[in-house]
């Protein structure tokens, strides 16, 4: 059981955000125009301070700890859809309630407590995605201008998170392929290794903007050598450079996890699969790939993760996902289309590294 003391930080952060800060709600004229600041003390409805006993709870040293966080992250999330379909009454259609400062340091450090490591995380976090469902399904949060954005972009959201979901795992497997070949390169040329680890390593100290920067004209100029490239639905803007680009990033981590895993057995189990007469294909496919199972979803789970945020960036090059989104928000100086974009790209990496985190243990 691990201890309560270090949970009393983020329960101390949200509480002293909602009870000092001036900025929880802010009533804006419209989407782009900045709100009126206005305290959480002022506009949240009395019932909200349930989040004192669920706090509580939340902080306790027993294993339901994450379960009470994450129905005290629903009923601030409740308490701000309320407070803002309140200050909506009597205004101009175009206004908008948007979270403010406050808020967002409220609900980000009760979130901390709900995905804090330990026990019932994962039957937490789901429960959260539930009840989550229920309050948007229940028009709860229909005041906040979140969701009013989300509502206007549904279609557009959805088509840009199945877009962000196939950039990343195509990079992942592009990235994947590579670097198993390149494992067994190694593996079968020791001289390779410092070569290769060189040649990536390079890839990683190069900004992924200027990455992608390069590969457009790179690409442009290939394409313009070998058109029937273009036809075969390669192009020098769009999903062909973000894929090569974060492939080439997600390359590292992934091969030198394939050469721990390779790596990693114990040199008297391989002179027994030598003696039974396993030759190097067997070996590989039923002693080193096996026992190096650990390390190679170790790697993955590392790989997985920055690809779903790089992806993020591959809207620069004109691939679309979420980050498309983000960047449009940008231009506009829209704030809540920006977070469409970015909280999403947020609980994907979240679901992954927790997805991803279960096999790890349990291999």
């Amino acid at each position: 059981m691990t201890p309560a003391w270090p949970r009393l930080l983020p329960a101390a952060v949200a509480l002293a955000a909602l009870i000092f800060g001036q900025d929880a709600l802010s009533l804006a004229p419209n989407r782009l125009m900045p709100g009126v600041p206005l305290p959480a003390r002022e506009v949240l409805p009395g019932w909200a301070w349930l989040l004192l006993p669920l706090l509580a709870l939340g902080t306790a040293p027993w294993r339901h700890a994450p379960i009470a966080a994450s129905a005290a992250l629903l009923v601030l999330l409740a308490a701000l859809g309320a407070a803002a379909a309140g200050l909506l009454e009597g205004a101009a259609p175009a206004a908008r309630a948007t979270l403010g400062a406050t808020a967002w340091v409220a609900l980000g450090a009760t979130a901390a407590l709900v995905f804090w490591p330990g026990q019932r995380r994962l039957l937490a976090a789901a429960l959260l995605a539930l009840g989550l469902g229920a309050l948007a399904w229940g028009g709860v949060l229909d005041g906040l201008s979140l969701a009013v954005e989300f509502r206007a972009r549904r279609e557009a959201v959805g088509a840009a998170l199945l877009t962000h979901l196939w950039l990343s795992l195509a990079a992942l497997a592009l990235a994947l392929a590579l670097a198993s070949v390149l494992a067994l390169a190694g593996l079968a040329s020791t001289r390779l290794t410092g070569f290769l680890d060189a040649l990536l390593g390079g890839v990683q100290v190069v900004p992924a903007i200027a990455l992608f920067g390069l590969l457009v004209p790179l690409l442009a100029a290939l394409l313009g050598v070998f058109p029937g490239l273009r036809a075969a639905g390669f192009g020098a803007i769009g999903a062909t450079p973000a894929l090569i680009g974060i492939a080439l990033y997600l390359s590292l981590p992934l091969l030198r996890a394939l050469r721990t895993g390779l790596t990693a057995t114990d040199p008297a189990v391989l002179q027994a699969a030598t003696a039974l007469g396993m030759g190097r294909g067997r070996m590989l496919a039923w002693v080193r790939l096996p026992l190096g199972l650990p390390h190679f979803l170790g790697g993955l789970r590392v790989a997985a993760v920055q690809a779903v945020g790089l992806v993020t960036l591959g809207g620069l090059v004109g691939a679309g996902g979420l980050g498309a989104l983000v960047f449009e928000g940008m231009a506009q100086f829209a704030t809540d289309l920006i977070l469409l974009g970015a909280l999403p790209v947020v609980a994907l990496a979240l679901a992954v590294d927790a997805g991803l985190g279960v096999l790890e243990r349990r291999a």
